[in-house]
């Protein structure tokens, strides 16, 4: 006995058939893209008058933005945004001011900062076609297990 109730409509009769959006791929270049972090924007350090840095890993962060594949979709605005969350960064990290890390989080999935953002976006980061492999060469001389094998027995 099959189940309940009135058998579904066919599937080609219906008005709503729930298309999916194709997703866009992104082939990495690692081009580099977008303005650099800007300069004298963090203020001066009141103890020792210096123009205050970007924090290494803020610095890292905004390099990695600039050469992800997703920055090849990026327009000025997006660029605004992200210096924007760049300055919350440079706060979490600086001044360990971990509540700015929620925020951060919610800014930089609006880019496709993990693949659970990507997959939401419909972004797919597709691998570079890899040409022919060319052979490591070995400090003994040795470029595969065939030829490793082939001298040890030979």
């Amino acid at each position: 006995m099959a189940g309940r109730g009135p058998a579904p409509k066919d599937p080609s009769k219906r008005r709503r058939r729930n298309a999916t959006e194709p997703e866009t791929t992104l082939t990495p270049d690692d081009e580099l893209r977008g303005p650099e972090l800007p300069d004298g924007v963090l203020g001066v350090n009141e103890d020792t008058g210096e123009v205050v840095e970007w924090h290494p890993r803020t610095q890292a962060w905004w390099e990695s933005w600039r050469t992800s594949p997703m920055a090849q979709t990026f327009v000025d605005t997006d660029w605004d945004f992200l210096i924007d969350t760049a300055l919350m960064h440079h706060t979490m990290w600086a001044k360990g001011r971990w509540e700015f890390a929620s925020e951060v989080r919610l800014r930089a999935a609006k880019f496709g900062a993990t693949p659970e953002d990507r997959a939401r976006l419909k972004l797919k980061v597709d691998q570079p076609s890899a040409g022919p492999q060319k052979a490591v060469q070995r400090p003994d001389g040795v470029t595969d297990i065939n030829s490793r094998r082939a001298r040890l027995t030979g």
